[in-house]
């Protein structure tokens, strides 16, 4: 997987305004596609389900984020690159998720 690329194809996505994506350990696959996302415009959240089609429609499956996690603010270095991971530590925290809510995922 190469989070450049996922990234990328999420600031396509007209209601993303900032995109992150890391890798999280997964017991099945070894590892997952995980992605964190701060909408366009104030919008708090957008429904996880569009994001992941759009990527879907672009990207080969094994690379589609599962989930795309919605955020306020991504965190911040002080030379404000965005901290992967500190976000990597989020994703981990979150633990596997029921696949029927694997897209619907908040995190504040």
């Amino acid at each position: 997987m190469c989070s450049v690329e996922v990234e990328s194809i999420l600031y396509e996505n007209p209601t993303v305004n900032e995109a992150a994506v890391v890798a999280r350990p997964d017991e099945f696959l070894g590892k997952t596609v995980f992605a964190f996302v701060r909408a366009k415009g104030g919008v708090e959240e957008r429904p996880t389900e569009e994001i992941v089609e759009f990527c879907r429609r672009r990207l080969p499956n094994y690379m589609v984020p599962k989930p795309v996690v919605f955020m306020e603010e991504l965190p911040r270095n002080s030379t404000c690159k965005i901290e992967k991971f500190t976000l990597r530590d989020v994703a981990k925290s979150m633990g596997s998720l029921p696949p029927k809510h694997e897209h619907v995922a908040k995190a504040t």
